[in-house]
């Protein structure tokens, strides 16, 4: 079956659902089967440790899919650890992972669904935060202890909790230390209930985490309104141990938004189980070579998410670039230079939470086997304004954060929070510097100047907590107990100068800094009235080159072999930078031939003693902390070329000369051949003669050589760098006088009154040379004189020719004759006789979109055209109803048409009109009927007649137009009183009257009729009112007689007909009767009644009893009976309904 399936074509399909990958097994599916594919696919998991993983997915496919799942770094064997089942309640293919028996489980998951058309995988990760699992663990490792080690354990001195000094060291070394050394510690505190102690160590890190997230809180409150200080000491200070005598936390990286608000990245305040995507990242289309960028908004900012590509973590560097936005919302991954490894499932870790999404590599095609070079486009997801929702989450999560400050600054200006509190902040790369708050409360200091000031205090890239002014002195602020920040003795002013710029516009205050470098980055301070804000400049100081030295450096260096190659380029950037130089991609070191010079702000790369292997792309590459960049030039070693290629191969070898062709050096050392010098010895001889140098055309003719004799060549290719060594031919042998055989008998392709096409097949003998071109000859029938068609200077060179000079009505045949280098050779066998007259041909009509049928308004022009084809050429003849047109009819003829024209018709010109053309060969003809007419004329007036109640028969005198016109007819139309439109009643009626039914009393009628002919519509003819008046006047004067006893009993006065119907067609059936008072009428089907049944229609207008089928199939097959029904008696009258198409089944068994 492996072996079966491996030979199946299997191609990519993409599926409906995002991120599922399909493989067809076929390229053609069969009617109603389809391949695998997930309706429900399996979402990624970010589980707590110890706690249950659930992957569950739902898939389609005809025939129903087999499921299975897979790990990457792993298997499922085991049942007590992977547990796969399905749920046929829900469709749903369920594995469980269980995770409190093997904790490593974080993994890539793949759920395959496999058919025999077919096969669809999803791929998805699982991860696990480590947490409680670990007590199971110990728990577990506890039990299998010897019975002897407990007795020792119980030897050991048992932990008083009353101790103060050893219960603060237990809990310390607790808090501190990692998970594995939790028993160690245990054991040596002599404490034996470790599942209790794990236990309240977990309740003491809570409470920890709730303390410092509460003064991280009142940090933020106390910055709200002033200046980050800073102390002098540089030490770090963060021990939560001093939580109840001097509280310490710190803020990483801490950084303030446009409102003066202060965020950061707090040390141990466990908010991750709060954050969450706003935007996850998007599925990523790339090419090869491209760079892709996988981007997320997150709900809260954080400094650092955790990035995982196919199971693994990923860190910034070369192929990896992670970034995060100022304001910490946006996170990018761009991975460069996309190469088919690099697809597959990438993920965003925030906290607890995950996104993960497809990148997909696109192959590039690359017929030419070149290698691809890099590309500087980006590919990226679905593209959104990512700024514009970071700001309205930055909005949101500034509104929270106010609320949090609110409710934190009310308990502190209570007097809750009184402590002495040591501040730690971050520096310039992230070290801390300190802060410390007295224990009493300073008093608000408030700014005596009433004019906007501008301070600066930059903090330095290295972290310095002091910044020396132009007179050495360093800076200190103090925060005191209000949050207020005073101000040092001496600050740093900025003056506007050749790099800072101070503009106001109203209530704007600007300072501009122009040419940012290394020594402008640091903190800003802005002070106006009192009111303070800052912010935080950090000039980033990537490598780059001096322009002028990397033009030089572009351009190729071109040496000859043997020399040295020196690479040499200048460079600024912050230190210490990494230099790496590559040669067509390979890294370079120091070795014989190649030395590399690395300093502060240039590097050299010299190549000793250079060969022309050598030549190829040379690049140096610059990274430091801030970002990398590379400078390409190109290396030409120049070297004379290698020899020519051969064998070499005759192209001709005849009396006259040899003629050959070599290939050019495989190698040309960086040079384009010049010329080519060449030798020539004869064979048998020793010595070699020089012929000579020849141009840079790899080819060569020898006319000087005897018949029959075999010679030798020796070529050198010769470049600027030199000439190449020798490459000698094989013997070659110039040829003797060999005339070529006789070429095919001349073909007849066409034969016209002067002219003749030829066509004939080349010899099969071409003497050992070319042939230059051949001679053809013609004869008249019963002549024995050749004659040459075209002359000896004037060689045909196609094997084909058009012989024009020939006499209409002769016969002729011809012969040809080929022509080498010796000479003409034997000439061919003649051709067939053929006459110089155009070929016999019936003739046909080569139009098959001409008209059969033409209405033409009386006055207009009638024009008929034919095409046609026919040789010799036809007579043509025109006929009206068989008889030949009058001369009123304009005929025009030419080779290929005929025109038939009526400048201005008239009624008497309608009829049918053929054309005949006929020669020797046969005849055709084709006909069409013309109908001349106008706009008919209205019919006469019209009369209105009842002849059965709740009838009008509708009378009227025909139109003048109706003898002169048998296409002519009417249509009627009918106006209700009670309506406002007019309705058609009757249409294409060849009759002068009509009846029309379901005349209700009571209501006036209008009537009109029209005349329709080919070319439009008559103006109605109206009808007098019909309706009440008439009635009443009728009533009003009918004489008083004596009333007749009209009743009579039910007769059917029309019967039923025998119905036979195709199937699937309509089926009507209809009869008339009588009686009186009214009979009511029922329907029957094989003795069961029809008038409740929908599928059947029944009317009874005026005693027309019908009933319609819609649609006839075998079950309406049968006996149908109608019933007339009234208080004088009754009548019945019945017919039989057959399908077409069906026929009544046996009831026996055959």
């Amino acid at each position: 079956v492996a072996k079966e399936k491996s030979l199946l074509l299997k191609a990519a399909k993409r599926s409906k659902t995002p991120g599922v990958m399909i493989t067809q097994y076929v390229m053609n599916l069969p009617e109603g089967k389809s391949t695998p594919d997930f309706i429900s696919k399996p979402t990624p998991l970010t589980i707590d440790e110890g706690k249950l993983a659930v992957f569950k997915a739902v898939v389609k496919g005809d025939p129903k899919p087999e499921v299975s799942w897979k790990r990457a770094k792993g298997n499922i064997l085991e049942k007590q650890k992977f547990l796969s089942k399905y749920d046929e309640s829900t469709g749903e293919y369920i594995l469980e992972v269980s995770n409190s028996v093997i904790p490593h489980v974080t993994d890539t998951y793949k759920c395959h669904a496999v058919n025999e058309y077919g096969k669809a995988v999803w791929t998805t990760t699982l991860t696990v935060n480590e947490g409680k699992i670990f007590i199971q663990h110990t728990l577990k490792h506890d039990s299998s202890t010897n019975p002897a080690d407990f007795r020792k354990l119980l030897k050991k001195r048992h932990f008083c909790m009353t101790d103060g000094e050893s219960d603060e060291k237990f809990w310390d070394a607790m808090l501190n230390a990692d998970r594995k050394d939790y028993e160690r510690i245990c054991s040596e505190f002599g404490v034996t209930d470790l599942h209790s102690i794990l236990k309240k160590l977990e309740e003491k890190k809570k409470e920890r985490a709730q303390n410092n997230f509460i003064l991280s809180v009142t940090l933020l409150c106390t910055l709200q309104d002033g200046v980050s200080p800073y102390d002098e000491d540089e030490k770090l200070k963060n021990d939560p141990r001093s939580i109840g005598r001097t509280k310490h936390f710190s803020t990483n990286g801490l950084m303030q938004n446009g409102t003066g608000l202060y965020e950061g990245d707090v040390d141990e305040i466990n908010l991750l189980s709060n954050v969450d995507f706003v935007i996850k990242i998007q599925e990523t289309k790339a090419k090869e070579r491209e760079d892709a960028l996988f981007e997320c908004v997150l709900t809260h900012p954080l400094s650092k998410i955790t990035w995982m590509g196919k199971g693994s973590n990923l860190e910034d560097g070369e192929k990896y670039s992670i970034t995060v936005s100022d304001h910490k919302l946006i996170h990018r991954l761009l991975i460069r230079d996309c190469q088919q490894l690099d697809k597959g499932i990438y993920s965003a870790v925030a906290g607890i939470t995950t996104c993960s999404a497809w990148l997909v590599v696109e192959a590039e095609s690359n017929l030419a086997g070149k290698k691809i070079g890099r590309k500087t486009t980006l590919a990226g997801g679905a593209r959104i304004d990512l700024e514009k929702v970071a700001k309205e989450q930055q909005i949101k999560y500034r509104q929270e954060m106010e609320k949090i400050l609110a409710s934190v600054k009310a308990k502190h200006d209570g007097g809750q929070l009184k402590e002495k509190m040591t501040l730690t902040t971050g520096g310039g790369d992230g070290k801390n510097s300190e802060i410390t708050e007295p224990d009493k409360n300073a008093g608000d200091i408030k700014d005596k100047s009433d004019t906007a000031k501008a301070s600066a205090q930059p903090v330095g890239r290295k972290g310095k907590t002091k910044r020396k002014n132009s007179k050495g002195d360093g800076t200190v602020s103090k925060l005191d107990n209000s949050g207020c920040v005073t101000k040092a003795d001496v600050q740093l002013r900025i003056s506007p100068d050749d790099h800072f710029s101070i503009a106001k516009d109203g209530p704007i205050h600007k300072l501009v800094i122009t040419k940012c470098v290394d020594e402008h980055s640091g903190k800003y301070r802005f002070e106006a009235d009192g009111r303070k804000t800052e912010a935080m400049i950090n000039v980033k100081d990537p490598p780059r080159f001096h322009p002028e030295d990397l033009n030089d450096f572009t351009e190729p260096v071109i040496i000859k072999v043997g020399h040295n190659a020196i690479f040499k380029l200048h460079f600024v950037g912050f230190k210490p930078i990494k230099i790496k130089w590559y040669r067509e991609g390979e890294e370079l070191h120091d070795d014989t031939n190649t030395k590399i010079e690395k300093c502060e702000s240039r590097s050299l790369l010299l190549l000793s003693r250079c060969q022309r292997k050598d030549t190829g792309e040379i690049k140096i590459k610059l990274k430091n902390e801030h970002g990398f960049t590379e400078a390409v030039s190109q290396l030409i070693v120049l070297d004379k070329p290698t020899s020519p290629l051969g064998p070499a191969e005759v192209t001709e070898s005849s009396a006259a000369g040899i003629e050959f062709k070599w290939r050019p050096p495989k190698d040309d050392g960086g040079s384009p051949v010049i010329n080519y010098i060449m030798e020539r010895q004869q064979v048998g001889r020793n010595t070699w003669k020089k012929i000579g140098e020849i141009p840079g055309v790899p080819c060569y003719r020898d006319t000087d050589v005897d018949r029959g004799r075999k010679y030798c060549y020796r070529i050198r290719a010769v470049t600027a760098e030199g000439t190449s060594e020798v490459m000698e031919t094989d013997e070659m042998q110039a040829g003797t006088l060999a005339f070529p055989g006789p070429p095919a008998p001349p073909k007849v392709v066409s034969a016209f009154d002067d002219c003749i096409n030829l066509s004939w097949a080349a010899p099969s003998n071409t003497g050992g040379s070319r042939i230059l071109g051949y001679i053809l000859e013609k004869r008249k029938k019963g002549s024995n004189l050749w004659t040459v068609v075209n002359a000896m200077d004037e060689l045909i060179k196609e094997k084909k020719y058009a012989v024009k000079d020939v006499v209409e009505g002769m016969e002729y045949e011809f012969r040809v004759t080929a022509i080498n280098l010796s000479g003409p050779g034997e000439s061919s066998n003649p051709s067939e006789f053929v006459f110089a007259r155009d070929p016999k041909m019936r003739p046909k009509f080569t139009n098959n979109k001409m008209k059969t049928f033409i209405v033409v308004r009386a006055g207009n022009s009638v024009r008929i055209t034919v095409n046609f084809e026919a040789s010799p050429r036809p007579d043509i003849m025109w006929l009206k109803d068989n008889i030949p047109v009058t001369k009123r009819v304009t005929i025009s003829n030419s080779d290929g048409s005929s025109q038939l024209l009526i400048p201005s018709s008239e009624r008497s010109d309608s009829g049918i009109y053929s054309i005949l053309v006929k020669n020797l060969v046969g005849q055709e003809t084709f006909s069409t009927e013309v109908r001349v007419t106008d706009d008919p004329k209205p019919p006469g007036p019209v009369q209105l007649e009842e002849n059965v109640p709740e009838t009008v028969t509708v009378i009227w005198e025909p139109s003048p137009d109706e003898k002169r016109d048998d296409r002519l007819h009417y249509t009627v139309s009918k106006l209700d009183s009670t309506k406002r439109t007019w309705s058609t009643v009757a249409d294409r009626l060849f009759n002068n009257k009509f009846t029309v039914c379901n005349i209700m009393h009571g209501r006036e009628y209008h009537f009109r009729v029209y005349a329709k002919n080919d070319m439009g519509i008559s103006a109605p003819s109206e009808s007098p009112t019909w309706g009440m008046e008439k009635k009443k006047c009728f009533v009003i004067n009918a004489p008083t007689r004596r009333d007749c006893d009209l009743r009579c009993a039910p007769s059917f006065i029309v019967p039923l007909k025998l119905h036979s119907a195709p199937k699937g067609y309509e089926c009507h059936m209809s009869c008339a009767v009588k009686g009186n008072p009214t009979p009511r009428i029922t329907w029957y089907r094989n003795h069961v009644s029809l008038n409740t049944n929908t599928n059947y229609y029944t009317s009874n207008t005026c005693g027309v009893c019908s009933m319609l089928i819609l649609r006839v199939g075998p079950k309406d097959m049968g006996e149908y009976t109608i019933t007339a029904e009234n208080s004088l008696g009754r009548a019945e009258c019945s017919t039989v309904l057959s399908v077409q198409g069906e026929r009544k089944h046996s009831h026996t068994d055959i």
